[in-house]
């Protein structure tokens, strides 16, 4: 279990630089990720992202200041509103996307083929049994 817990720390350090780098911070990192796949409202964006209405809504204005997501109507009930990204957003979600997976990638660069496709099995069957939303989707999902 200490390997598992000292794993998620060295994978939320490489998640932290990445955002760095582009100027964004781990939640906002976060936030453009699930967005990649599709709007969302806030509600579901508080539950995939385990935050509290009054943080979320805090998350997206920041978010909306910088010009990476915008809200629109939602065209199921009016008086809602999703989250979208902009196209300033968008580019900046798959520039961080790419560069985090790489460097997650690199840290199992000492493993062998089969012994990362074991890692990233087992690792999966933890993620469902546990029904972990999809913050972060595998590359080419």
């Amino acid at each position: 279990m200490a390997a598992l817990v000292r794993s998620s720390f060295l994978v939320n350090a490489v998640y932290a630089d990445s955002g760095r780098e582009h100027g964004l911070t781990p939640q906002q990192g976060q936030l453009l990720c699930v967005l990649m796949a599709q709007p969302y409202g806030m509600s579901e964006l508080g539950v995939v992202l385990g935050l509290a209405k009054s943080s979320l809504t805090g998350l997206v204005d920041r978010t909306e200041r910088n010009g990476l997501v915008r809200r629109e109507p939602d065209p199921q009930d009016l008086r809602a509103v999703r989250v979208a990204l902009t196209p300033r957003g968008s580019r900046l979600a798959e520039e961080f996307y790419s560069e985090t997976c790489r460097r997650v990638e690199k840290l199992s660069a000492g493993l062998t083929s089969a012994e990362r496709d074991t890692l990233a099995d087992l690792l999966g069957r933890v993620v469902l049994d546990n029904n972990v939303p999809m913050v972060f989707l595998e590359p080419g999902e």
